[in-house]
């Protein structure tokens, strides 16, 4: 993934406040939740800027899981839809930036990542009650160039 191009920050100031504060730190263990958090760095779908966001670091083996679960809302976050549009990110992970391919789980599969985030992030579960809509996870596996 390019990170060539115009940066547009989140319009929600905590998020903005937190990628500024792992990019000032240069480190995403400054930001201290649960068992951490990662930085995903990636191609907005609609306006084509590079958009950042931190999420809940579930980490297995190598691989990532991402919920878009935007706290239990009824919709999705729009870091959803970027990812859906272009796959391909970078994801900051401590003081290591890798790119990886995202793809949305389903099945059994989805449901080993699931446990897997509601054990990283327990709210995960409780956010679930809140909403009708399933609660999409993401599996990113890291890419090989």
């Amino acid at each position: 993934m390019s990170t060539q191009g115009e940066y547009a920050p989140s319009p929600m100031a905590f998020v903005a406040d937190m990628v500024d504060k792992i990019e000032q730190a240069g480190t995403t263990t400054v930001i201290d939740h649960g068992k951490g958090v990662v930085l995903l760095t990636m191609r907005g779908a609609r306006s084509g800027k590079i958009r950042k966001v931190p999420l809940m670091r579930v980490e297995h083996g190598g691989q990532y899981a991402v919920v878009a679960s935007l706290g239990g809302a009824p919709k999705h976050p729009v870091w959803y839809y970027n990812l859906t549009a272009e796959p391909r990110l970078k994801l900051q992970d401590g003081d290591v930036t890798s790119e990886f391919v995202a793809r949305e789980l389903n099945g059994d599969e989805r449901e080993l990542w699931w446990a897997r985030s509601v054990e990283a992030w327990p709210d995960y579960a409780n956010y679930q009650t809140k909403t009708d809509r399933i609660l999409p996870v993401f599996l990113l596996e890291p890419v090989d160039d």
